[in-house]
């Protein structure tokens, strides 16, 4: 195999695989990325965790066609350091791959092709067709209500489901929710629902950008999007997401209507003074105002007083304010609306004149 084009035309595809690669391996092999180079310029780099893998291609000058793995961030480390427009030359001289630029020359090892683990072709799936920045949203405003190493391995990534002309995102953690949902450009005939892994999640939110459209094959197994120049595809949790349409509280007997920016910047003050492990902070809810409150062990105390629109009952209710403050950043409009029923029951947060995105957050006892 050898190959050669400018640094960048090596450099963009390493960097868009790379963030699969982990730096602990159980198999060395993982730590490795696979080079295919054809005789009509196409190359592909692929890495892998066995949970995701991502494949960029690129355009290069290939004399001589062939595959091989090697060390990625060896290999993408020696890209960055060599001067920017430098041409670079890539050759297999037996069991080593040498890369060689101007007067610079790096020897590197090398692990067969035939050992890289690569995923089979999605079976069986179906595909949605939707705009990227579609895809983005859904993804940013629901991503960081996944659990973080929950024992329940179903929480520890996101739900998408498939519904009609609607692609829904929803990710729980047990204590909150967080739902989105966008007009897909392809007709779901049956409903879907399938958990893509936290770490899939993330790689994806990284790729997708605001330009052009994405399809989404969904399999038995796997979730393929094709970004551009770049394929990804995650394997899918094995389990069963807990019916979230339960959990979203309806009819709440009281709307409260505030200033998005204005109660979130009293949440950050607040949340200064808070206990730092429960992050706890009381509302105490009344006529056209809210205080918010906040002590610690240390016997500090913080509290805001903030105008809103609310003409019902006056009700007390404690909340972790991390949630909160994640939930109103991820509602764009400048009011936001929050539906509460009592002191004991979950609130629910949504921009008051769409329902495209729903947050709600269990009450905590103070």
């Amino acid at each position: 195999m050898k190959l050669s084009g400018a640094r960048e035309a090596f450099l963009k595809p390493l960097q868009a695989v790379i963030g699969v690669v982990e730096r602990r391996q159980t198999m060395p092999i993982l730590a490795n990325i696979l080079i295919v180079a054809k005789r009509d310029g196409n190359v592909s780099f692929t890495a892998t965790d066995l949970e995701v893998e991502l494949v960029a291609g690129a355009q290069l000058s290939v004399d001589r066609e062939g595959e091989v793995t090697v060390p990625a961030r060896k290999l993408l480390d020696i890209c960055r350091a060599l001067p920017d427009e430098a041409k670079v030359t890539v050759a297999l001289d037996g069991e080593k791959l040498s890369v060689k630029s101007g007067r610079s020359r790096f020897t590197l090892s090398t692990l067969p092709a035939s050992e890289f683990p690569t995923v089979d072709e999605i079976e069986g799936g179906q595909s949605v067709d939707l705009a990227q920045s579609d895809a983005k949203r859904l993804l940013e405003k629901t991503h960081f209500a996944m659990a973080q190493q929950d024992v329940r391995y179903y929480l520890n990534g996101l739900l998408l489901e498939a519904d009609g002309r609607v692609l829904r995102a929803v990710a729980t953690d047990g204590h909150r929710l967080a739902l989105c949902e966008v007009e897909t450009q392809s007709d779901s005939a049956q409903q879907r629902q399938v958990i893509v892994p936290r770490k899939g999640v993330l790689e994806l939110q990284r790729l997708l950008g605001d330009e052009g459209n994405v399809t989404m094959a969904i399999g038995s197994n796997h979730i393929r999007v094709e970004v551009g120049d770049i394929r990804f595809t995650s394997k899918l949790v094995d389990g069963r997401f807990p019916e979230y349409g339960r959990v979203i509280p309806r009819g709440q007997s009281y709307k409260l209507t505030a200033d998005r920016n204005l109660l979130r910047q009293a949440l950050h003050r607040t949340a200064i003074l808070s206990n730092e492990k429960y992050r706890g902070i009381r509302l105490e809810v009344k006529e056209n105002g809210v205080v918010i409150q906040a002590h610690n062990p240390e016997q500090e105390e913080a509290e805001e007083q903030i105008e809103v629109e609310y003409h019902d009952e006056p009700l007390e209710i404690g909340f972790n304010v991390n949630y909160l403050l994640d939930a109103l950043g991820a509602i764009d409009s400048e009011q936001v609306e929050v539906g509460l029923t009592d002191g004991s029951s979950s609130c629910l947060i949504s921009e008051p004149s769409s329902d495209r995105y729903k947050y709600v957050v269990m009450p905590m006892r103070l």
